[in-house]
């Protein structure tokens, strides 16, 4: 039970890596508040986990504030923020990429994180005490051609998390991040543009364990960097990826 008497908000826990994260994170002991735009999914998860599912557009100022207010009202205390949360653009050369689709790229990958740490980082301040968990990608250290932008946006927040790794350890708090290969979650398709067996023939090439990623793998990882086993262990940005970015 690493993650005995821990409360944990996991954005974007309805599904993908989310849910896995969530289901790790109750098995190992933890409360789990499942932060979901889609409150059907978040509810879903929720019920298989004992945990509390709650509405929040991670894009927008105000309701990650009342998320966050409406958890601490609840659960009195939170010991870890997973930042999971992502969107990604299909495939397509940089400067055909809308301009819409950029926005929303950093809104939901990039500017969720600022606003988590907003509304949270003075909660674990004044514990002194805290650990947040941002959900990068491989892409943001070993990017793909045509998907540019989205790159870019796990890129920021493999720098981000080092940031707030230094900034917040005097303070009790670390900070981490997990970089993911391309896994069975809802993105799959997304990322290679059409899920058919000769895209992810091409994917699984890329991978030297012949595999892709699951919630179960990020879900196992997640757990590891938000118990106590880690303590020592902050601004890491740790690749589950089967070797691809060797």
């Amino acid at each position: 039970m690493k993650l005995r008497n821990k409360t944990a908000i996991i954005t974007g826990g309805g599904s993908g890596f989310g849910a896995g994260i969530a289901k790790s994170f109750s098995k190992e002991g933890a409360k789990v508040i499942v932060a979901d735009i889609d409150m059907e999914k978040a509810k879903e998860i929720a019920e298989q986990t004992n945990g509390i599912p709650i509405k929040v557009d991670v894009s927008n100022k105000i309701s990650v504030e009342t998320m966050i207010s409406e958890v601490l009202s609840q659960v009195k205390d939170v010991d870890i923020l997973v930042n999971n949360a992502g969107i990604t653009h299909l495939p397509a050369p940089m400067e055909r990429v809308e301009e819409k689709d950029f926005d929303n790229i950093l809104a939901v990958n990039v500017k969720s994180v600022f606003l988590t740490a907003h509304f949270l980082v003075p909660h674990f301040k004044n514990k002194k005490s805290g650990t947040i968990l941002n959900i990068a990608s491989t892409a943001g250290v070993s990017p793909r051609a045509n998907l540019t932008w989205y790159n870019a946006s796990k890129g920021w927040m493999i720098t981000a998390t080092k940031g707030m790794a230094i900034e917040l350890a005097s303070e009790g708090i670390r900070v981490n991040a997990i970089n993911p290969v391309a896994g069975e979650t809802p993105l799959l398709k997304s990322f290679m543009g059409e899920d058919t067996p000769e895209m992810r023939k091409k994917f699984l090439a890329t991978i030297p364990l012949g595999r892709f990623s699951t919630p179960k793998d990020i879900g196992n990882t997640a757990t590891f960097l938000c118990s106590d086993e880690a303590s020592m262990i902050t601004g890491v940005a740790l690749e589950v990826d089967g070797g691809r970015c060797i």
